[in-house]
């Protein structure tokens, strides 16, 4: 089905939602997959797919009109699945390049930059994704859409947006032959208020061809 019809109302929903449910459930595999380190030299570009494809799914979440949701109140899913594993696994598969800079809204004047995780990024993408899917599964599809939709808006979204830029970044210095400023001592716990210059201080200088192997990035 073409994004433009999203609006149409003769279209089938069904349609929409199995579209956007395969989409979810593929880069869940997909990503969880990666987690588990077997190919570790095509982890970062392969990041970097998954969550581009996932974004073309929320931004079609994003251009639909608002679902609404069958029952006044959520029903209960059971237990979230643990995601800490999955979280530790890609702590380590992508350090020292985990933590990075980001800017949390550009639209609020003088926004200071942030640390954050990718780790901690994927980990948070995919439990707003399967809380979504748990849904869907169950056959309450108009809830699944609706959580898929407001978390895309709220959470999922902005998350895999600076996660996308971070590991775009990280491939443009690779394959640019930039250095690559490592956040020295900056972490997602640090209170981070200063200006560039105390980032600047805090920053230690790491080589990208010291990560360009292990990462599965080639310079050109």
């Amino acid at each position: 089905m073409s994004d433009a019809t999203l609006h149409n109302a003769t279209q089938d929903p069904d349609d929409f939602a199995v579209s956007i449910s395969d989409s979810i459930e593929s880069f869940i595999v997909a990503v969880t997959e990666v987690a588990k380190g077997d190919e570790p030299d095509s982890a970062v570009p392969f990041l970097l797919l998954e969550i581009s494809q996932l974004l073309l799914t929320g931004g079609r979440l994003g251009a639909h009109e608002d679902f609404v949701p069958d029952e006044r109140y959520e029903p209960d899913i059971g237990p979230e699945a643990d995601v800490d594993e999955l979280r530790e696994r890609f702590a380590t598969l992508l350090d020292p390049v985990d933590v990075y800079s980001e800017v949390f809204d550009p639209y609020v004047p003088r926004s200071e930059p942030v640390a954050s995780r990718i780790s901690d990024d994927l980990a948070d993408i995919i439990t707003d994704l399967r809380h979504g899917l748990a849904h869907y599964r169950a056959g309450r599809v108009s809830e699944a859409l609706w959580w898929w939709q407001f978390s895309y808006l709220s959470n999922w979204g902005p998350t895999a947006s600076a996660a996308l830029r971070a590991l775009q970044s990280l491939v443009a210095h690779v394959r640019l032959d930039q250095p690559l400023v490592e956040l020295d001592g900056l972490d997602t716990d640090s209170d981070v208020t200063g200006d560039e210059e105390r980032l600047a201080e805090e920053a230690g200088r790491v080589m990208a061809a010291e990560i360009a192997g292990p990462l599965g990035l080639r310079g050109s």
